[in-house]
């Protein structure tokens, strides 16, 4: 009998809880002022958090935002791919592969083009945004993971692993970029 009432009570406590669990957002990036376009990935702090339920939210899309509120260039760490990922299918569809000069960030649209560059020795490579990288990559500060071709040409290796970069946005018709890089019939440069 005991266990038919706790039941019960359980039960009725279930019915009266809101069925939509709540949701974490945290900002992706604040930018202060719009005329300095660099940005860096803040922390995320417990006063930033806002707690809501989904249905409460209208999120805009960082496709939506102006020109002039996008950010140019983001500072952060950068890594490359495993090797075991080759032949994974990647965020847009494509086939993963070593040789061509992609990347993964959850800071910038698909099929986005960047420059990256190695701020310590001043290496750049121009790459396409063509994945998502863990979620537990970005909170270490992880700004893009490369293939090991675009990795190679920064200068980042296995034995160095992470290295500080800047990501510029650039427009993908731009014309100077690499000579060496070569586009492939999906518009993806990649390494001779």
């Amino acid at each position: 009998m005991k266990a038919f009432y706790s039941l019960l009570l359980i039960v009725i406590f279930l019915m009266q809880v809101d069925a939509q669990p709540a949701i974490y957002i945290a900002p992706k990036a604040i930018i202060k002022d719009t005329a300095d376009s660099t940005i860096s990935i803040p922390p995320v702090a417990a006063d930033s958090i806002l707690l809501a339920k989904p249905d409460s939210i209208s999120l805009v899309a960082e496709e939506e935002l102006p020109a002039a509120v996008k950010p140019k260039t983001i500072n952060g760490i950068a890594s490359f791919y495993s090797k075991n990922l080759e032949g994974t299918e990647t965020a847009t569809g494509e086939t993963f592969k070593h040789a061509k000069y992609t990347g993964a960030s959850n800071n910038l649209p698909l099929n986005t083009w960047v420059r990256v560059t190695n701020i310590n020795n001043g290496k750049s490579v121009v790459v396409r945004i063509n994945d998502r990288m863990h979620p537990r990559m970005a909170k270490k500060g992880r700004v893009i993971d490369l293939t090991i071709a675009a990795a190679k040409k920064i200068g980042l290796t296995s034995k160095i692993g992470l290295t500080k970069v800047s990501l510029e946005v650039i427009d993908k018709n731009e014309e100077n970029r690499d000579p060496k890089e070569a586009k492939s019939n999906n518009n993806i440069a990649v390494a001779k």
